[in-house]
């Protein structure tokens, strides 16, 4: 009897001590992403939240101190701060909805099968491989006011008769920036959308046809219910995105002229990098951060979708 209490206690010992070095193996494993995502992760939140209570800037790196909320009041009561948050909301309504509905149209028209769809699709997906920055310069150039191709355009169909200059005229300037970055965001949402269409059970058409609906009906019936959380889900991360993107206004106008076109973000970038002011910018990005917070729990809960991670 002793002899196997004996036995059993050391057969639980080296199970002990087999879990125990298995586990110190897992950490081990684990060791090199919890370093990098420390790292690079949660360190800059840390340390961006910190700069956002001190007066840092480039030009006096010994000075650094602490002083409060004095950032924040000081972006508040700065107008091109106001006039960039109200930029912001403009740039994300109207880049969304255009956005949305061409996307939309687009995945209907590629989910219908005709001859040559897959290269159709190659050519409308390779907008969204390409980076915003390029894309910025690729517009700046159509936009140039000298050698641009859309002004040349206009000249030649007599709808103008002088050049315009739609990255410096005040008037034109919010409006090419915005075009351009409808054309950037199309593919993404044809690429989710076509997705989400193409999951779509037949039987739901066939029993549509059966009960003699037209397409209107079958979009709104059929389609736009189905697919609705992946609508949701899109719509969530593309008003993040946008919001957050400062790479083609920085490419095309670097937020000129006069700030007019000054997004938050951009805005942010021209704290940090062009004024070397990492206190007032941090700030900036701290209120974007609540900002896009507190617009995704309102989404969520305006919404009221218990599927909106659904695709």
């Amino acid at each position: 009897m002793e002899t196997n209490v004996k036995a059993g206690s050391t057969e639980n010992k080296a199970k002990k001590s087999r879990f125990s070095s298995q586990l110190w193996f897992i950490w081990l494993c684990l060791l090199p992403v919890i370093v990098l995502v420390l790292t690079f992760t949660y360190y800059p939140v840390v340390r961006g939240i910190t700069l956002a209570f001190q007066d840092y800037n480039l030009m006096h790196v010994k000075n650094v101190k602490f002083i409060g909320f004095d950032n924040f009041k000081t972006i508040f009561h700065d107008n091109q701060f106001i006039l960039a948050l109200k930029n912001s909301l403009k740039w994300v309504f109207y880049s969304l909805i255009a956005q949305f509905i061409l996307g939309f149209i687009l995945a209907l028209v590629l989910n219908k099968p005709f001859k040559g769809r897959g290269i159709y699709q190659g050519l409308v997906f390779y907008s969204w491989a390409l980076s915003g920055f390029l894309i910025g310069l690729i517009f700046k150039w159509l936009y140039n006011s000298q050698i641009g191709v859309i002004n040349d355009l206009l000249l030649r169909a007599g709808i103008i008769k002088t050049r315009i200059g739609f990255l410096s005229d005040p008037h034109w300037a919010m409006f090419s920036v915005i075009s351009a970055n409808v054309w950037y965001g199309i593919a993404f949402f044809a690429i989710m959308l076509l997705a989400a269409l193409q999951s779509i059970p037949g039987e739901l058409f066939e029993a549509a046809d059966i009960d003699g609906a037209g397409w209107l009906r079958k979009l709104f019936n059929v389609i736009i219910p189905y697919i609705m959380p992946t609508i949701i889900t899109t719509t969530l991360l593309r008003v993040i995105w946008i919001f957050s993107d400062p790479t083609l206004i920085y490419s095309m106008t670097n937020g000129g002229p006069a700030g007019l076109t000054n997004i938050v973000s951009s805005f942010m970038l021209s704290k940090v990098f062009g004024n070397g002011e990492y206190g007032l910018g941090s700030a900036v990005g701290i209120v974007m951060m609540i900002m896009l917070m507190l617009y995704t729990i309102f989404y969520l809960f305006a919404t009221k979708s218990e599927k909106a991670g659904d695709f």
